[in-house]
């Protein structure tokens, strides 16, 4: 929330969609303004103009089936089958599953290069995460070493609508320190998390210290998080639902004047966490970001007990849909301060595309 925004609450400048070059992800994922997860390599090699607009007519229309290649190596593949036939060289087989439009943005020669020499020292490519959301799949794979990344789009049809590949930088000597307390979900119910892990194709928060363990929830339903017209917060299953204090502690910040972006998508960058209140518990910070204008039912001294509701979800700062930002922190101002591994209660990790709950 880069300074907040669904994204990454970023100082300045972020959107709080996640797509980014293509777009791609942003049928996927929408909240803090994400980061620049699109069709495209760190190499500059694969980018994906059109994955947006094929993404969103995927059901309707699902694009021609491929005949399979006689030569089990170029065989066409499956989303499935993606790490196995990159381990195997059957570069061919991948990009004849690609979109018209993807294809029409990168050559065969250059996926192939792209390709072998993202593949260079990859002994094998683990699943990190799967993420169905408005109809589109998105899934990310992480290398042995820990060190590469991949995220593949996918529409109904399994045909790649765009794929990026990354060099990761794990942060070890924080991954593993957890904060003292423990912590319940400040919500009721069940969230989808958009944003969530400790690698920046899963959690684009990962990149920067001060947002590196935050969390990204929305509200969905069959894979959608609203229903009716997209523009509207009231379509959004999460606006106005409650948020709750997610331990005991003492307030210490409450920003509730910040309107909620509508038309859903255009973001304020200019507050880029919108209403948010800010909790002491006891050297650790806790922050719920994004808050519906007005809703905040607590003040700066207040003493709050776990499960009280401090407001509700909103659309409001650098924010793309209503949803929630939750991060812990060593102090109580998010951008001088360090985020912190949440020990949540239940020793859950929750990770991009889970479904997390506790009890209505």
């Amino acid at each position: 929330m880069q300074k907040p925004s669904f994204k990454r609450i970023k100082q300045a400048g972020t959107s709080v969609k996640i797509a980014a070059a293509v777009g791609t992800l942003a049928v996927i994922l929408t909240a803090c303004g994400g980061g620049d997860t699109a069709a495209t390599s760190n190499s500059g090699a694969t980018n994906s103009a059109a994955a947006t607009n094929q993404a969103e007519g995927a059901a309707s229309n699902p694009p021609a089936a491929t005949e399979s290649a006689a030569n089990p190596s170029e065989a066409p593949v499956t989303p499935e089958q993606l790490p196995e036939a990159l381990l195997a060289g059957n570069y061919k087989g991948v990009y004849e599953r690609f979109s018209t439009p993807f294809k029409e943005q990168v050559s065969e020669a250059d996926f192939i290069k792209m390709a072998e020499s993202f593949m260079s020292g990859v002994q094998s490519l683990e699943n990190s995460s799967i993420l169905n959301k408005s109809g589109v799949e998105q899934r990310t794979w992480v290398s042995d070493s820990g060190n590469k990344g991949m995220v593949g789009i996918f529409d109904t049809e399994g045909t790649i609508l765009g794929l990026q590949v990354k060099e990761l930088t794990p942060a070890t000597e924080t991954d593993s320190i957890l904060t003292k307390n423990s912590y319940s979900l400040p919500f009721r119910g069940e969230r989808l998390v958009i944003w969530g892990g400790n690698n920046v194709l899963v959690n684009y928060h990962y990149e920067y210290e001060s947002q590196r363990y935050a969390y990204d929830f929305v509200q969905a339903k069959d894979g959608y998080s609203y229903e009716g017209d997209p523009l509207k917060n009231e379509s959004y299953f999460a606006f106005g639902q409650d948020i709750l204090a997610p331990a005991d502690g003492t307030v210490v910040s409450v920003v509730n004047d910040i309107a909620d972006n509508e038309p859903v998508g255009v973001m304020n960058e200019k507050a880029p966490a919108g209403n948010v209140v800010v909790i002491d518990h006891g050297g650790e910070y806790s922050y719920l970001a994004h808050l519906k204008k007005g809703s905040a039912t607590v003040k700066p001294g207040d003493k709050v007990r776990k499960g009280d509701v401090i407001g509700l979800t909103g659309n409001s700062g650098n924010s793309s849909e209503a949803h929630l930002h939750f991060q812990l922190s060593d102090g109580k101002d998010l951008f001088t301060s360090s985020a912190i591994a949440v020990k949540w209660e239940g020793d859950i990790k929750p990770v991009q595309g889970e479904t997390i709950g506790s009890a209505e």
